[in-house]
Order: structure tokens, then C-alpha cells, then sequence
């Protein structure tokens, strides 16, 4: 099982990079990223949070795993006027998407830091903390979370909870950590596939 969830990890990063650097070659960036398979899918996530999470314009968001192609900042800070911020671990991910960022005319809204969730908390504050359903180990990563972040924060991850990605997907059978409350899970609608959940730091 546990091969099998990281071949499908392995074959979504490699379509993320090819993607990524289709965008870069691309004479029209935004129109080969609206193009992209699963784009819809960022809209509907990035509007359940966005709305769910109470922010507005010029509100920072911080994404936890945002990857080579980190969809998720491109769409909330373009359509709502965010800042955002992307941690991501791995050197050359962190470079390709530094490079996509700039290529869409995003890199003074959203900057991207090499790292994991052990750099958390950062010095600037944020209004949202976006936990990524691929950033792995969870229980490590919320348990640092429980101990870092100040009291209110707000905290989204996604996860899988119907068919068989729930079945591969490792990061449903975690429990939370105390001092985090979940106050509200949204199930998924098509084309959408990841439940949201919504937590705040007591």
C-alpha cells in the first residue's frame, strides 16, 4: 500500500514539473496554466478557502508543501488579492516554482521559501495556514504546528475521504494534536476530490 502511495506522489509531481516547465516555454503562461487538467479543481478549493476562512484582500496566506507548481498561492493571491508565501523543501521544486511565479508577474505577491514546517513561525504573520495534502509526516507536522503557532491562528489541510485515495491516502488516519480545534469540514463537490478541513489554535 504504501508503494503504491508513493508511486502515485512520484507520477503527480512529475505531471506538477511537467507542467511547470510547459508553463515557462509557453508564450501565453496563463492561458497554459488555466489549461492545466486539474485547474478547476484550485479555483473550487481556493474559493471554499478563501470564504470559509473569513479573509480579504491583502490577507497573507502561507502554504505548507506548495511544490513545483504551487497552484494553489497562483489562484488564491491572482483572484482575491492575497500575499502568500510557499515553503517547500526540496531545493529544486523550490527553484522551478520561483521561476513560474515570475513567469505569471506574481513575485511581488508571493514569495517562496526554501524549508520545512521546522522554520515555522516566521517572523511575519499570516492569516491562513495551508497544510498541503501530499506535506508529509502529518502527525510531526501538526504537532510542531501545536506548539508554535499563537493562539487564533487559522489553519486548513486537505484530505481524502471517499474511493480509493482514501484508501492510499496516509495522511486521513492521523489524529490531531490538542491544541488545535476543528470547527468546520467541507466535503468535496466535482470536480473537486479533497474534503477541507478547518482548524483554529487555542
Amino acid at each position: 500500500m504504501i508503494s503504491i502511495s508513493n508511486f502515485r506522489f512520484l507520477y503527480n509531481l512529475k505531471l506538477e514539473i511537467e507542467k511547470a516547465k510547459s508553463l515557462l516555454e509557453s508564450s501565453n503562461p496563463w492561458e497554459t496554466l488555466q489549461n492545466f487538467t486539474f485547474y478547476q479543481n484550485y479555483l473550487q478549493l481556493a474559493r471554499t478557502e478563501y470564504t470559509v476562512s473569513g479573509l480579504k484582500p491583502k490577507d497573507c496566506v502561507l502554504f505548507l508543501g506548495s511544490g513545483p507548481l504551487p497552484l494553489s498561492l497562483i489562484v488564491l493571491c491572482q483572484k482575491y488579492d492575497l500575499q502568500g508565501i510557499g515553503i517547500e523543501q526540496v531545493g529544486k521544486r523550490s527553484n522551478i516554482s520561483r521561476e513560474v511565479i515570475a513567469c505569471l508577474g506574481l513575485s511581488k505577491r508571493i514569495k517562496i521559501i526554501e524549508g520545512n514546517h521546522f522554520i515555522l513561525p516566521l517572523k511575519s504573520s499570516c492569516d491562513l495556514y495551508m497544510i498541503a495534502a501530499q506535506a508529509e509526516p502529518k502527525k510531526e507536522v501538526f504537532e510542531h504546528l501545536a506548539k508554535v503557532l499563537p493562539e487564533g491562528s487559522k489553519v486548513s489541510y486537505r484530505l481524502y475521504e471517499k474511493g480509493i485515495r482514501r484508501v492510499l491516502d496516509s495522511g486521513s488516519l492521523f489524529e490531531l494534536p490538542s491544541g488545535f480545534e476543528e470547527y468546520l469540514r467541507v466535503q468535496p463537490e466535482p470536480p473537486v476530490n479533497n474534503t477541507v478541513v478547518f482548524l483554529k489554535k487555542n
